[in-house]
């Protein structure tokens, strides 16, 4: 780690990469840049590139691991105007993929 970076923060029971593989399995690059993944993204969403270092999930929770996973499991009820659907995922799968999104930097 370099000088002046931050840590990455660790989800509880989250495994990286086991959420990279369900972001892939799920097409989340349908909608969202996702880097690193090598498949082809779109861009109705926004890219995740430097999630960890947002202040905010989706505009509106400040960016901590428990506001993450919140989002993710009903995003409409965080905000409702998105286009995002709620993912079909239990709350297992929903901490790998939040254990991912805080990687990238």
């Amino acid at each position: 780690m370099g000088c002046g970076e931050d840590p990455v923060p660790t989800i509880a029971g989250g495994d990286a990469a086991e959420g990279r593989r369900i972001v892939a399995a799920q097409g989340c690059t349908a909608c969202h840049v996702v880097p690193g993944s090598g498949a082809p993204q779109g861009h109705a969403g926004p890219s995740l590139q430097g999630f960890a270092r947002r202040g905010y999930v989706a505009g509106v929770l400040p960016n901590t691991p428990d506001n993450l996973i919140r989002f993710l499991r009903d995003p409409a009820a965080i905000a409702p105007r998105t286009a995002m659907p709620a993912p079909a995922l239990d709350d297992a799968q929903l901490r790998h993929v939040a254990a991912f999104l805080v990687t990238l930097r």
